[in-house]
Formats: structure tokens, C-alpha cells, sequence
């Protein structure tokens, strides 16, 4: 394999990358990049294969949690992230066993249950939305 072909590659995954922005081919563009300069120092291609496998790895591996942790941040929930933590009213009594109840959050009715397999929640209670499970929102009565 000629070692033009790791720039080629590099440059292509660098495009990918620029283009989505995902922080997937960044790293996999690393390996390439390392794999052409030690293919320019003269080492084989079974050396310069094992180098992109390797940096790739260690490149994504040590780099992307904290990547991930620092860039995008100004990431907008979805509408159904920002409900989490948010309160609701009881419109309807949620029974999880008969799988009834319905809350009522910033204006619109979702059906809810709770994370006991056997709770309840009487009508006009006020609760607080743990998580989403589905199409069902999962709450607990708010503690006062």
C-alpha cells in the first residue's frame, strides 16, 4: 500500500468530520494520520495497519469522554429531555398494575405511572417527573 493512501484517508475522515461535527471520525483520522508518518519513516504495512488500529483505539478510548464532556455543550434538549424534573398534575389516577393515569405538564396530557410496579397516585397530587419510558412519563408524588 503506497503511504499516500493514509493522507487520502485522513483527509477524507477529516471531511466526514467536518461536515457532521459527530466526534466519530476524528479520532479513526489520528490513527490515519500516525499511520502515514510511519509509513514515511519506512515501516511495513502490517506496521502501519497495526499503528491506525491502535492510535484510533487509544484516540477514542482516552480522548472522547472528555471531548464529548467540553464541546457541544449548548446542546438544546428535546422537548421530552426538559420535562425531567419538571412538576405535574394528577389529571387522572395512575394506577401502574391496571397501567392508568394521566398528568397534565406544561399544558398537554401525557400518561404516567410510577417506577413501584404496584404504585399509586390519587387525582390532583402534585409529582415530579423522573424519566420517560416510552410514550409514559414516569413520576413520584413531589415530597413537601
Amino acid at each position: 500500500m503506497k503511504v499516500i493512501y493514509w493522507l487520502a484517508i485522513f483527509i477524507v475522515l477529516l471531511i466526514i468530520e467536518i461536515a457532521t461535527m459527530g466526534l466519530t471520525t476524528i479520532w479513526f483520522a489520528g490513527g490515519a494520520l500516525i499511520a502515514f508518518g510511519a509509513g514515511l519513516v519506512g515501516f511495513g504495512l502490517g506496521v502501519q495497519v497495526g499503528t491506525f488500529i491502535v492510535v484510533s483505539l487509544l484516540l477514542l478510548l482516552l480522548t472522547r469522554p472528555l471531548a464529548v464532556k467540553y464541546f457541544n455543550q449548548e446542546r438544546q434538549k428535546t422537548n421530552t429531555e426538559s420535562l425531567i424534573g419538571q412538576q405535574a398534575l394528577v389529571t387522572e389516577d395512575i394506577d401502574t398494575i391496571k397501567a392508568k393515569g394521566q398528568v397534565e405538564i406544561q399544558g398537554q396530557i401525557w400518561s404516567a405511572k410510577t417506577d413501584e410496579p404496584d404504585g399509586t397516585i390519587p387525582k390532583n397530587t402534585v409529582v415530579v417527573v423522573n424519566g420517560i419510558q416510552g410514550v409514559k412519563l414516569i413520576v413520584r408524588a413531589r415530597e413537601e
